[in-house]
């Protein structure tokens, strides 16, 4: 009896990490042809562009008077981007956004867009919905 219930343990314990790994994630972004992405994707590039991001980091994300964020979201975890977003790098001149609602509301989908970017999946700088 105890060594069948310990066998039911290490099985259980074994098949553990299996089922983890079948849960299903939703990709942060999704890209047609390279300038067609999904509805959450075009949010961050219209919110990225209302927020007139490109006059410090250039109409293709790869810099100006501020970095290259191409290159940045490479190494840039999404927890640090958030971060830098809201908070700012004075010492850098990259002003905090944290009052900004236009950032603070669509933060994950111009992460995405970026990220996308910076992945090489979308090409070009402007993108449309995928129809």
């Amino acid at each position: 009896m105890i060594l069948r219930t310990l066998t039911a343990a290490i099985v259980v314990a074994l098949a553990a990490p299996a089922v983890m790994a079948q849960e299903v994630k939703t990709p942060l972004y999704t890209v047609v042809d390279g300038t067609k992405v999904d509805a959450k994707t075009l949010n961050g590039f219209r919110s990225w562009r209302q927020a007139n991001c490109a006059a410090c980091h250039g109409a293709n994300q790869e810099g100006l008077a501020g970095p290259s964020l191409v290159e940045r979201l490479k190494v840039l975890s999404k927890d640090d981007f958030v971060k830098v977003v809201l908070d700012g790098r004075i010492e850098r001149g990259m002003p905090p956004h944290k009052d900004a609602p236009v950032v603070t509301k669509n933060i994950d989908d111009i992460y995405a867009y970026l990220k996308g970017r910076s992945d090489g999946a979308i090409k070009t700088a402007r993108v449309t919905g995928i129809e």
